[in-house]
């Protein structure tokens, strides 16, 4: 574990050894440009977050591939090797030691900075972008050893997403098949409750006609009105009451079977297929049915 640790402390360092020379480089290169050196702080001030995102991303992506676990070593006996991964890590200090020894006998400092910060760059560009993944590939298409073992990894990642697909297939028809068999057991269950709630859907409407308060029975006794309007209280209770045994028997599925059930009932009875539907109504907030009207 400690070993880990260092590896990512000394790639942090050389990350940010490889920033600062880029940095240097790109303001020599403004300051020759002619650039006042304010115009510089203000770049630098409102690029500042952005750099810091793009390098806390490419630091999180390679601190998560530092350790031998992200390389095979039979496809990669190279590049999987601590040799190697402390070579990638410490190439931008590579660089500017090369880039040091390049520039001895330099008196002036700003040149030699420079070499320093052009040896990083130059280095840290063909080793990370160029030598790497070229290093890579051919371990993965020359030695026939890596081929194979490469082929044979894939065809069985291959194979185990085919039979996760066939287990995902069968625990589908399974299931589909237990609520082919739970609706087949409430057909005969809910029956009864079926006929029942077909029938009250069929008196509500006139129900609700005769609760009606009309001109033409204003001299009428209010007592039948009443009388009907009490019966539509009753009728509604009788629903929710069937609603419920419905919920707690089998869920939405099985309220919706039973209100399937009560419809087919009701054209059967009135010959009709113009049938109001009060169910929904009714069943609002019985355990999660909801009445689409509403929603």
């Amino acid at each position: 574990m400690s070993e880990r640790r260092t590896l990512k402390f000394v790639h942090l360092a050389s990350t940010a050894w490889f920033m600062l020379c880029i940095g240097h480089i790109f303001v020599l290169a403004l300051r020759q440009a002619g650039v006042r050196w304010w115009v510089i702080f203000s770049l630098s001030g409102h690029s500042a977050l952005l750099i810091f995102l793009l390098v806390s991303l490419y630091l999180f992506a390679i601190f998560r591939g530092v350790g031998r676990g992200q390389k095979i070593e039979a496809e990669h006996p190279l590049t999987s090797t601590n040799y190697y991964l402390v070579f990638y890590i410490a190439t931008p200090f590579l660089g500017g030691l090369a880039g040091c020894l390049g520039m001895i006998g330099e008196h002036r400092i700003g040149q030699f900075l420079l070499g320093i910060a052009l040896g990083t760059l130059g280095t840290t560009f063909l080793v990370w972008v160029i030598v790497d993944p070229v290093t890579g590939l051919l371990e993965m298409l020359l030695p026939p050893a890596s081929r194979k073992h490469r082929a044979e990894r894939l065809a069985q990642a291959k194979a185990e997403r085919e039979e996760k697909q066939k287990a995902r297939e069968r625990l589908l028809t399974e299931v589909l098949a237990d609520e082919e068999l739970a609706r087949r057991d409430w057909q005969q269950v809910l029956k009864p409750q079926a006929e029942k709630l077909a029938g009250l859907l069929i008196r509500y409407p006139i129900l609700l006609i005769g609760a009606e308060p009309t001109a033409a029975r204003q001299n009428d006794s209010k007592m039948g009105t009443i009388t009907n309007r009490i019966d539509i209280k009753q009728a509604e209770r009788e629903a929710v009451d069937i609603g419920v045994k419905a919920w707690q028997s089998g869920g939405l599925s099985c309220m919706r079977q039973l209100r399937d059930m009560a419809i087919d009932l009701c054209r059967q009875k009135s010959q009709s297929k113009a049938i109001a539907d009060y169910i929904p109504v009714w069943w609002d907030g019985i355990g999660s049915w909801r009445n689409p009207s509403l929603s």
